[in-house]
């Protein structure tokens, strides 16, 4: 399988595309979202897939993604099933085809199952442009909850959240019913305008404008029904405008909460990326929002729906030293404010020249870093104003304040990625490569580690030839999951081979291990199980510190677990004698030597675990698999219920 094949066999719906557009691939989520034949889908214009409404930003998706190593993100809609539409929160960025030099673009949708809020911004950012309000009904809870919108619109229910009993109530009674019919018969299309009379509580008749429509947020997510306001009164009144002021006022503490909330829980830099971009305009009355993150000292660039990637793709990859604002509000820790393009140019001569500056007299630009002074320099965002643009002081500060939050969340997200693969490279150094040849038997080991804290473990396992010409093998687990857990490890492991090249008996290998760990003082213990095994005869001397019983497959399908003599774990109680057992392996059997991990689980006790995976290795045996095979069936059984341990397997054959 390769790594094409591994993007489409998410869950999630999932494409493959050439860099002009052209259907590579995709999974059956997908073209069941797209309401069409798997087999109709592949060759095709990606963008010809979608509804007609949908085509333009579809076609922007992947055009952003072919034109420069970034990564898109788009809300789209897709048919949906049950003729629901689904609103849905698209990626797009460009992956190696392993068939071929040129490079594909993967678009998939993203989880927001989570993080429904993202998917609503959009629309509160159009019907805000439009000068409309929106209002979203849960038919669940029947209550409207007022998203967005012309901030007038918010003051005719004071309430952000209310019951539709208490909207309908405020209607005019000759208008009531007409209002009822359009709520119960919202479709997926958009309704026509229904005029009627609204009474609000402090200046009297409003006459509105009212359209509404059903879609699903996100797949698996709630439906709901939008409803979308104009108001055709020609006055205001001084009482309305306040209270406007107050609705605005309450969602942007709600948005400022939101915002910080998914800062302080984003996991990965994509998460980051998702949360900045569907939440920073919206939460803070911008036109759009660009986000530019230093990687190996170049600017990486992401744009939200307000700005297109082709306004700023100059900036794309650019070095953090060459000239631009966002350069410099990065370097110097310093906010940047461009009120024209006249200031731009007057400052920056020799910067880019930004699409965005469309500028004129007609936008502004505010620059926030997302470290401060003496931190190394991690990025910026900036927001796209209308000219004139003036930010208060107070909005100053809550836009520095979020941004140290997301330069804090991006601190955290780049330190754990770099403990992960610090772990991951220690696992791998840790843990040994099996000899490719050992002389008269068949040798397979597997290992995962725990789901639990770092991607590390203390499990391990060995094999390697005796001066006399016996193979030894073991297999181990030391108490924990993280660095000095793995640590430990290689300790015990290393300790063991060189006390192995000068006494022959596992027993006394043990023993000497023992006694060499209590004089450390270890805050640690290890469990062990220890073979020799005479390839020549099958003779087996065996021995464990305190390790799960060895399991004896046989052909016949039948199995046994062999509790090994020895003593208790290492490292703990001194003078101890490990105690031996020989034995003989048949040409038909497998010997599997596992960790505590494969047999025991909050839901497993180890007498049930040994029994589930004996069974397992006996099968495997007796439908003629090798060690390999065999090694592989009991680790998926392993890691598929009850994962919480590290686990390990090792399998022995005679040859």
């Amino acid at each position: 399988m390769d790594a094409s094949d591994e993007l489409l066999r998410r869950a999630c719906p999932s494409a493959l595309l050439t860099l002009e557009g052209a259907v590579r691939g995709l999974n059956d989520a997908m073209a069941t979202a797209l309401d069409r034949p798997l087999e109709q889908c592949l060759g095709r214009d990606f963008k010809d897939l979608w509804p007609a409404s949908q085509r333009t930003p579809a076609e922007s998706l992947v055009a952003h993604a072919a034109r420069a190593d970034a990564v898109a993100m788009r809300e789209l809609e897709f048919p949906g099933r049950n003729t629901v539409p689904v609103s849905c929160l698209l990626e797009a960025r460009q992956v190696k085809d392993p068939a071929g030099d040129r490079p594909l673009i993967w678009v998939h949708a993203l989880d927001t199952r989570n993080d429904v809020t993202s998917l609503l911004f959009p629309f509160r950012m159009a019907t805000a442009a439009a000068g409309l309000g929106l209002w979203m009904y849960s038919s669940q809870e029947d209550h409207l909850e007022w998203l967005g919108g012309l901030p007038a619109l918010g003051a005719l229910i004071p309430d952000p959240t209310a019951p539709l009993s208490r909207v309908i109530s405020a209607v005019h009674p000759d208008d009531r019913e007409a209002f009822r019919q359009l709520m119960r018969s919202a479709s997926t299309r958009q309704s026509p305008w229904v005029r009627l009379r609204y009474l609000t509580q402090h200046d009297g008749w409003h006459r509105l404008a009212v359209q509404v429509r059903r879609l699903q947020l996100g797949f698996d997510g709630p439906e709901r029904t939008f409803v979308v306001v104009r108001d055709d009164t020609k006055q205001e009144k001084r009482k309305q405008e306040a209270q406007a002021a107050l609705t605005a006022e309450r969602r942007r503490a709600k948005d400022t909460a939101d915002f910080s909330s998914a800062l302080i829980t984003a996991a990965t830099e994509q998460e980051l990326r998702q949360v900045v971009l569907t939440r920073l305009a919206a939460t803070f009355g911008a036109g759009g929002a660009v986000l530019a993150l230093v990687d190996d000292s170049r600017l990486r660039i992401s744009t939200d729906a307000g700005i297109d990637i082709r306004e700023v793709e100059a900036l794309h990859g650019l070095r953090l030293e060459q000239p631009t604002p966002l350069s410099e509000a990065i370097l110097t820790c310093k906010p940047q404010f461009i009120p024209d393009r006249a200031d731009f140019i007057r400052r920056w001569p020799h910067a880019p020249l930004l699409r965005f500056l469309r500028l004129g007299s007609d936008y502004a630009i505010s620059i926030t870093p997302l470290s401060e002074a003496g931190d190394q320099p991690l990025g910026a965002w900036a927001m796209l104003y209308n000219s004139g643009y003036l930010s208060p002081l107070d909005e100053q500060a809550l836009v520095g304040t979020m941004a140290d939050l997301a330069g804090q969340a991006l601190k955290r997200i780049r330190l754990q990625q770099a403990r992960m693969e610090l772990a991951t490279a220690l696992q791998q150094t840790m843990l040994p490569t099996l000899p490719e040849h050992l002389p008269g038997l068949e040798v397979a080991a597997r290992y995962r580690p725990s789901r639990d804290g770092l991607d590390i473990g203390g499990d391990w396992y060995d094999a390697f030839m005796m001066p006399d010409g016996a193979i030894a093998l073991e297999i181990g687990d030391v108490q924990g999951h993280d660095v000095d857990a793995a640590a430990f490890m290689g300790q015990v492991r290393m300790s063991m081979r060189a006390i192995a090249a000068q006494e022959p008996d596992p027993g006394t290998v043990l023993t000497r291990t023992n006694e060499l760990l209590v004089l450390t003082a270890p805050t640690r213990f290890a469990s062990c199980a220890m073979l020799h095994i005479d390839p020549h005869d099958g003779r087996v001397i065996g021995t464990s510190a305190g390790h799960v019983p060895l399991l004896c497959a046989h052909e016949d399908g039948s199995h046994q677990v062999r509790e090994l003599p020895g003593g208790p774990v290492l490292g703990v109680l001194p003078g101890i004698e490990y105690r031996e057992e020989i034995f003989t392996l048949d040409d038909d059997s497998a010997l599997v030597m596992v960790t505590d991990g494969v047999v025991e689980g909050p839901g497993l006790t180890l007498e049930a675990g040994l029994e589930r995976a004996g069974t397992l290795a006996a099968h495997a045996v007796r439908d003629g698999l090798n060690a390999e095979e065999t090694a592989d069936r009991v680790l998926d059984a392993a890691i598929a219920v009850d994962h919480l341990d590290d686990v390990a397997v090792l399998v022995i054959r005679r040859a």
